[in-house]
């Protein structure tokens, strides 16, 4: 169905802008035409009921995105992502169970952006806690102005998404710069850039399989990045993300080094850049 249906596209319409107001001006569906296009299509397999279905809802697949713009990845791309989500919804969409379509797709448009999120905001594929991923989508909305947590606000934030302090501590610590673009341009060690940290979330077995292929080319390269690096600075690196057990912690590493936790930090974002750009002609692959 995801070939079958055509959007309005930027390429298109020229701008995001443009697009949006394309977006805008297909009308929204009533409940009893929304029943009959969604019946049409699952009864009859007719894609112009789908198109319908899919065009009326684009308007909220670009209101969703909009709360991904803090990652610094492009809006064009997070509304295609939205949209192929958008598509998945209307294929699985049942009228007969009494919900509209809107709450329905609101699940598939969120996780199709999730995963282009997590995937372009990873620079080697690591795996990672259930744990890091909800605090990754959550935390920062939850956090109450841009000062460090207390005891407290960490205390009730690790209850309330039912995870450790400790992770919601450590992810407070890697989301700190998250307003700064994603590849610092200063050479200054004392400036922070996010990386990519978090591992894939997928679930549709033709990404696993590619994943599984794009592991195997990247070992080599993976180890030629690491090579790279001076002895602290790999140090740093294993221990944070190519541990077999527990990862080290900052302080952990400080205390090590004899240094501070902010120290360590910056140490380990310049690392993880440096084999980003070694690692940059396979993940183009």
């Amino acid at each position: 169905m995801t070939q079958a249906i055509s959007l309005p596209t930027l390429s298109a319409v020229g701008t995001i802008d443009a697009y949006i107001q394309a977006a805008r001006r297909f009308p929204v569906l009533s409940e009893d035409e929304e029943f009959s296009l969604a019946t049409r299509f699952r009864e009859e397999n007719d894609l112009d009921a789908a198109r319908q279905l899919v065009l009326s809802h684009l308007r909220l697949v670009i209101a969703i995105s909009r709360g991904y713009l803090g990652y610094g990845l492009p809006h064009a791309d997070l509304i295609q992502e939205g949209n192929i989500g958008l598509m998945k919804a209307v294929k699985r969409f049942d009228p007969r169970r009494g919900v509209r379509l809107v709450s329905f797709a609101i699940h598939w448009i969120k996780a199709e952006i999730h995963e282009y999120v997590l995937k372009n905001w990873r620079m080697v594929k690591l795996a990672t806690t259930k744990a890091q991923r909800k605090l990754f989508f959550n935390l920062r909305s939850m956090r109450e102005g841009s000062e460090a947590l207390n005891p407290l606000q960490v205390a009730d934030i690790a209850q309330r998404l039912n995870v450790k302090a400790d992770d919601v501590l450590e992810m407070d610590t890697r989301l700190a710069g998250h307003d700064l673009a994603l590849d610092g341009d200063s050479d200054d060690e004392d400036a922070f850039a996010p990386i990519a940290y978090l591992a894939d979330h997928s679930s549709e077995p033709t990404r696993v399989l590619e994943a599984r292929a794009r592991d195997s080319l990247h070992d080599e390269g993976l180890q030629s990045a690491l090579a790279s690096l001076d002895a602290r600075s790999r140090r740093i690196v294993e221990a944070r993300w190519l541990s077999d057990d527990s990862s080290a912690t900052l302080h952990e590493l400080a205390a090590e080094f004899g240094v501070s936790a902010e120290r360590i930090r910056q140490i380990e974002a310049k690392a993880l850049q440096k084999m980003r750009l070694s690692l940059a002609p396979l993940v183009a692959a």
